[in-house]
């Protein structure tokens, strides 16, 4: 991790209400790598990738993008700054009344004035990297959810960004989609030289293609290092996760409110005494 940062957190704090989501977050993503970030749900996983975009704003601490920071700049600058970032979302979150085609061009069309020969060479080259160039034409209601990933993701490389955010690329896919979709992601982080954040709770394809890995839990890092180095964590919280292991330090119940309890205890009272 010697190489210089893209991405960088300094003591990154988020809360919605009173409720914390990250609490002193420090992480640093090299140029080039590809950096997961793991944990159980509702870890903050996905809070951290909208941070790095800028679309929140921390509660405390700072959020470092190419030496820029995200919330301190004008919303022109931000758009600069987003334009050379990708995003691939969790359900892919293609626009169902436009072509294959058009999804992926959607970027450039919203951001530059090109020629249509122009463009329609970059969105088909694009199409050709996932496999899908034969698919132009479809609807995303004609596409599988694989193929729906594999557009997805042709739209987020259409510019080819510095930066790409991956919010859980393998969810709801078969096995061979989830190989093939963590297979796209190595060869176009590499072909582009981009850098690549990955968001994911499959540890066995995630671990296949990562440099380096976080794992979040209650709102801080637990763990870090290479896929070896979180394999032998001596984390408690890191080796449930990994392992999958339903017993451990990560409670099934989530914590309820004391009045709750209370009542829970009355009614066992009067049903005694009943």
């Amino acid at each position: 991790m010697a190489a210089e940062a893209l991405v960088e957190t300094q003591d990154l704090y988020f809360s919605r209400g009173r409720r914390a989501v990250l609490t002193g977050v420090d992480l640093r993503i090299p140029r080039g790598a590809i950096v997961s970030v793991m944990g159980a749900s509702g870890g903050g996983k996905t809070t951290l990738l909208n941070l790095i975009a800028g679309s929140l704003t921390p509660s405390r601490g700072r959020v470092m993008v190419a030496g820029q920071e995200p919330t301190r700049l004008n919303k022109n600058a931000l758009y600069q700054l987003r334009s050379r970032m990708g995003m691939l979302f969790q359900h892919s979150a293609l626009f169902t009344d436009l072509s294959v085609f058009e999804n992926v061009a959607f970027p450039l069309r919203r951001h530059f004035s090109l020629p249509d020969g122009i463009l329609r060479k970059l969105v088909l080259m694009k199409l050709e990297a996932v496999g899908l160039r034969g698919a132009a034409g479809f609807l995303p209601a004609e596409l599988s959810g694989g193929m729906a990933r594999r557009v997805a993701l042709a739209r987020a490389v259409v510019m080819d960004p510095m930066l790409i955010l991956y919010d859980e690329p393998f969810t709801g896919l078969d096995p061979i989609s989830i190989g093939i979709i963590a297979t796209l992601i190595k060869r176009l982080n590499d072909a582009l030289g981009a850098t690549s954040v990955i968001v994911s709770h499959d540890v066995h394809e995630t671990f296949s293609i990562a440099d380096y890995g976080y794992i979040l839990a209650g709102g801080r890092i637990i763990a870090e290092g290479t896929p070896q180095a979180l394999h032998d964590s001596p984390s408690e919280l890191a080796r449930q996760f990994l392992s999958g292991n339903p017993d451990g330090p990560v409670p099934f119940h989530y914590p309820a409110p004391c009045a709750y309890d209370r009542a829970l205890e009355m009614d066992t009272v009067a049903g005694e005494e009943r």
